[in-house]
């Protein structure tokens, strides 16, 4: 029978942890408080290798009665640090037994630690190398998760986090967006791997908005050199939305539940061809609809710019863009991006014109530098250029904006104009 830890201990090691397993065949499991400890592995895959690339393991306990127990309340029962720091040791140490058991050499093992154990006691303790250098498990294939929620200590979390980078181990920030998240910690702990909460997936499948913030939030984690897991991927269409967002893994019960039953996990197929070619078919590669706009505002901007020549008026140069039914405003902006004089604005423009947003329109002498479809008009005279839709700051609206560079009296000038977004096509008219 395994023997209780002394409490005198200040940390529990490796030879205190050994007696606690028991090998059953090829399994592992462990007893804490009179409970049985199991581990369960779930699959997580790439959707561009369309095949596993890791398992996080996840802990099952279990009674006299073989009834399980919730996992948070297995983690209600340490009342101290010490115990804390002891079933968050015996549940690494259990899994990464088990893992031993997969007929898997290459992919990763995610495993959990919470920011109470992580920055409780030293984290340069020997314990973690000391497990993987018993158990042969190469440092490089472990995932260390970090949930994410407030700690006490987040300079002691850091060092963890550091720590663990240090010996060779990836990291990761779990159930990000659960709450509690904030990009600081992604740019103060530099993790390899975020995990996205099932929440931000949920949102995302009822609301078309959070799904353009779902694929907001995966670039800014792939700008900030993240790779991006979601999680909690549990029915077809909450596959094809991880696909749209661009995340680099998936995890959830549409692909496979956690098991117990570890043989034959490894071997877990997904149909990611059949979701990769229904994706293909609903966004097939398509003329730009930007360039569309190009295409038939041409001639607006050049007769517009011809009239100006001629020595007429802006408002009077401008008349003719600003009578079509998708045309909001039009404006001047000099060589150093400052807008001269006011915007013109045109019927369509006012009647989307918001009173909640006056204080915004006033755009005279507006600095617009900023701004890359100015920079680019200014770096290619002569030649029309055209923006994704964006919020638009004078007006709080969707539009996309033609801007060209062009010679007046010897100055650099560039004409700009913004078009109501929807509908896209400007030879849809608006009643």
């Amino acid at each position: 029978m395994p023997q209780p830890l002394p409490q005198k201990l200040r940390s529990p090691e490796l030879d205190q942890l050994s007696p606690m397993l028991n090998q059953e065949g090829n399994l592992w499991t462990a007893e804490f408080q009179g409970l049985t400890l199991k581990t369960a592995l779930q699959p997580i895959y790439s959707v561009s290798h369309k095949r596993i690339v890791g398992y996080e393991a996840l802990i099952r306990a279990f009674d006299t009665r073989n009834i399980q127990i919730l996992p948070v309340d297995l983690f209600k029962l340490p009342t101290s640090d010490f115990e804390n720091l002891l079933l968050d040791r015996l549940c690494r140490y259990l899994h990464i037994r088990n893992y031993g058991s997969i007929k898997d050499e290459l992919n990763w093992l995610f495993l959990n630690v919470s920011p109470k154990v992580a920055t409780v006691g030293n984290p340069s303790d020997s314990f973690f190398d000391q497990l993987l250098k018993k158990t042969g498990l190469p440092p490089h294939r472990i995932v260390m998760e970090i949930v994410e929620q407030p700690t006490d200590d987040a300079e002691r979390l850091q060092e963890t986090v550091a720590f663990y980078q240090e010996l060779g181990c990836l990291t990761a920030i779990d159930d990000f967006g659960a709450g509690h998240s904030n990009f600081e910690r992604i740019w103060n702990l530099s993790p390899d791997i975020v995990k996205l909460d099932r929440t931000l997936l949920t949102r995302a499948t009822e609301d078309p908005k959070a799904r353009q913030i779902l694929n907001g939030i995966v670039s800014l984690l792939h700008q900030s050199a993240c790779l991006v897991l979601l999680e909690g991927v549990e029915t077809r269409s909450q596959a094809m939305i991880a696909i749209d967002a661009g995340v680099d893994f998936v995890q959830g019960f549409y692909f496979r539940k956690p098991s117990t039953e570890l043989s034959g996990l490894e071997a877990s197929p997904a149909d990611f061809g059949q979701l990769l070619d229904e994706y293909k078919q609903h966004n097939p590669v398509t003329f730009d609809p930007t360039q569309q706009v190009v295409s038939f505002f041409e001639h607006f901007f050049l007769r517009a710019i011809d009239r100006m020549y001629s020595g007429t008026t802006m408002a009077e140069a401008c008349a003719e863009m600003l009578n079509h039914p998708t045309v909001s405003r039009c404006y001047l902006v000099d060589a150093n991006g400052i807008q001269i004089d006011a915007t013109l604005v045109s019927n369509a423009g006012t009647r989307n014109l918001d009173p909640r947003f006056r204080p915004l329109e006033d755009s005279s002498s507006a600095d617009w530098y900023r701004q890359q479809y100015l920079r680019q008009a200014l770096a290619q005279p002569e030649k029309l250029q055209v923006t994704a839709p964006y919020l638009c700051v004078t007006g709080a609206y969707m539009c996309v904006t033609l801007s060209l560079g062009f010679y007046q009296n010897g100055e650099l000038r560039v004409l700009c104009c913004d078009i109501l977004s929807s509908p896209i096509d400007p030879r849809v008219s608006k009643d």
